[in-house]
């Protein structure tokens, strides 16, 4: 059982029980009183008085509403409530209107901030370039506070060293930036904490086209003196994007709580950490595509790379109860690109995703896994409606593996595993070819078609497994038991496997698409 615990709430989760039913029914209770129930592995006491003692209870119930067992019982403590550094007021006037820049108000309320502090947004739009967080520092949103970022290229520099598609390389900042990077470091930021009601949007759409066309007056002179290999990359944008920042941008840091909050529209991706332990999300939305609020007030349009949550080279990081709508990845998990991720050898390892939900693209592995990436597991988790919603894909200059993933009681636009992935391709090959070993899905369901922008054609494979053409790097040990397929009548690519050894289909069912 793992607690989060803040002066207003207690959040408990814990891992599936592998050997027990998908619809098994939890109980919490609170000082001995039912509060709630719940089939989700996660629960939230709220509305509760700093520095308290509660007691806390988690039963699992049987088929008749019996408790089976107590998974956990424990007093627990909130914290003392926290000084709350107001940003509209005296020394930092910060001011909420939507227009006035207000960069260095805020980064002068954060550098204040201490243990025993957090820094507080009430209701108004805060306008503002880049912000940095240090060690043991909160930043709340009340609900009705939005902290925008501008979209003046400028208002992000000095660049700093960041990691992009599994490079290294020097990117305009993002609009929260915690801790420095360095592969050879360890933790060197703890103990951060975003959270509330709020809503952290950054430049967006715009910030982004700002950037790619700085960059290409910039780099003007490497595109013309290199265009053998600008035609390798994706498109035109693809060497200048890459120095675009994100929304939130962690760095070797351990233990870091985001919750509560809607947020989206960075220049790139949204959640982004590289190096990092214990990054915990849960409770939040995360945008990239189109959105207004109830009154248009505030209106972004859709962000192309625009993923959601992505774990680099870091471990112990979960995130829960989260609903993506994003025009990327809502999660993609990734471990370095190429030689350079050979040589870094830091794995994505001992990640948790459960009772997620997302309307484009689901979660991904890959493709840049040159570091390796192990032990993730997916449950709970609804990417039905959408382009794809579970992929571990790569290519052969990769290198490094993907082993140990688990997957239950989730369902998905398609299912793909594929080494012939050709975006993101261009660079130097590693030295060997990634393995791709012991994945499993129990008790899935498939949508088997996704006709893209509403148009005709069906694009994906419902179920893809393919895995690169030398015998010893065949994709290894796949399972998949209890699978529904909802096929549309006229979709007719429905099935690939090629190149794989030690499959195990078992109870793998077509149905008519309802």
């Amino acid at each position: 059982m793992n607690s989060l615990v803040f002066e207003d709430e207690i959040t408990l989760y814990w891992e599936k029980q592998w050997e027990l039913p998908d619809d098994v029914e939890y109980r919490a209770l609170l000082n001995g009183r039912t509060v709630g129930s719940t089939l989700k592995t996660h629960f939230s006491f709220k509305n509760l008085h700093p520095t308290t003692e509660y007691n806390v209870q988690i039963e699992r119930l049987d088929e008749l509403g019996d408790v089976a067992e107590v998974l956990y019982k424990a007093t627990l403590r909130t914290l003392p409530a926290k000084r709350r550094i107001d940003v509209t007021k005296p020394p930092y006037n910060a001011v909420g209107d939507g227009k006035t820049l207000n960069t260095e108000a805020l980064q002068r309320a954060l550098n204040d901030c201490t243990e025993n502090d957090c820094v507080y947004l009430p209701q108004g739009m805060f306008l503002t370039g880049a912000l940095d967080m240090h060690s043991d520092s909160e930043l709340y949103l009340e609900q009705g506070a939005i902290l925008k970022g501008s979209e003046n290229p400028t208002d992000y520099l000095p660049k700093i060293k960041s990691r992009f598609e599994g490079i290294e390389s020097m990117c305009y900042r993002s609009l929260i930036n915690i801790g420095e990077m360095d592969w050879k470091a360890g933790y060197t930021t703890q103990n951060i904490t975003i959270r509330g009601g709020g809503i952290i949007f950054g430049g967006g759409a715009p910030l982004a086209n700002a950037i790619i066309a700085v960059e290409k007056i910039r780099l003007a002179k490497y595109l013309q003196d290199n265009q053998d290999y600008v035609k390798t990359c994706e498109n035109a944008n693809t060497i200048p994007g890459r120095a675009r920042g994100r929304l939130i941008n962690i760095n070797n840091c351990e233990n870091a709580v985001i919750s509560g909050l809607t947020m989206g529209y960075g220049a790139s991706w949204n959640i982004h950490f590289v190096y990092s332990r214990n990054i915990i999300t849960y409770g939040c939305t995360i945008l990239s595509d189109s959105w207004k609020n109830e009154d248009d007030a505030l209106k972004m349009e859709g962000v192309q790379n625009g993923d959601g949550w992505d774990p680099d080279s870091s471990e112990d990081c979960t995130i829960f109860d989260t609903t993506f709508h994003t025009r990327d990845d809502a999660i993609a998990i990734k471990s370095g690109k190429n030689p350079e991720g050979n040589l870094i050898n830091r794995p994505t390892k001992n990640v948790r995703i459960f009772d997620c939900r997302g309307n484009l693209r689901g979660v991904a592995i890959g493709s840049e896994l040159s570091g390796g990436i192990s032990d993730i597991k997916v449950w709970d988790c609804n990417f039905f409606e959408g382009k794809t919603g579970f992929v571990i894909k790569s290519t052969r200059k990769r290198g490094g593996y993907v082993r140990n993933v688990t997957v239950r009681n989730c369902d998905f636009a398609s299912v793909r595993i594929y080494s012939y992935y050709t975006c993101n391709d261009d660079g130097e090959s590693g030295n060997e070819i990634t393995i791709i070993e012991n994945i499993s899905f129990e008790n899935i369901k498939i949508k088997g078609a996704y006709p893209y922008l509403n148009k005709s054609e069906i694009y994906f494979y419902t179920l893809e497994l393919c895995g690169f053409d030398e015998e010893e790097y065949y994709l290894n040990n796949l399972y998949f038991k209890n699978v529904e397929i909802f096929q549309r009548e006229d979709a007719n690519m429905q099935l690939k496997i090629k190149n794989v050894k030690n499959l195990t289909l078992e109870n793998v069912a077509y149905k008519a698409d309802k």
